[in-house]
């Protein structure tokens, strides 16, 4: 079992940054491709971010490119999430995921999900 905990979110102004972390527990997470996934009140959660086992890879939705950096520490288990120029449409419960295939965190899935962040940008 591997036990995932965000922690960084916050309220910020709109064009303001935060950083988060999603620490795991329980194994090693080297091999697992990891990601970040939001979900604002009454819409679906989704994508937005995925790096994967190495770091060699990273992907981002487009509502977040240029702003967003997606990065991970083995030697820590932990990934982040460097979140710049927010704005108020990024406001959302910011989840982490981990799973053994890339492909599977990129399209929305994960073996394992955190309890999730909330991140609030005031206009």
């Amino acid at each position: 079992q591997v036990q995932l905990v965000e922690s960084g979110g916050g309220l910020v102004q709109a064009g303001g940054s935060l950083r988060l972390s999603c620490a795991a527990s329980g194994r090693t997470v080297s091999n697992y491709a990891m990601g970040w996934f939001r979900q604002a009140p009454g819409k679906e959660r989704e994508f937005v971010a995925g790096i994967s086992s190495v770091g060699g890879r990273r992907l981002y939705a487009d509502f977040v490119k240029g702003r967003f950096t997606i990065s991970r520490d083995n030697a820590k288990n932990t990934v982040y999430l460097q979140m710049n120029s927010l704005k108020p449409e990024d406001t959302a419960v910011y989840y982490c995921a981990v799973d053994q295939i890339f492909g599977t965190v990129v399209r929305g899935g994960g073996d394992y999900w955190g309890q999730g962040t909330q991140v609030t940008v005031s206009s």
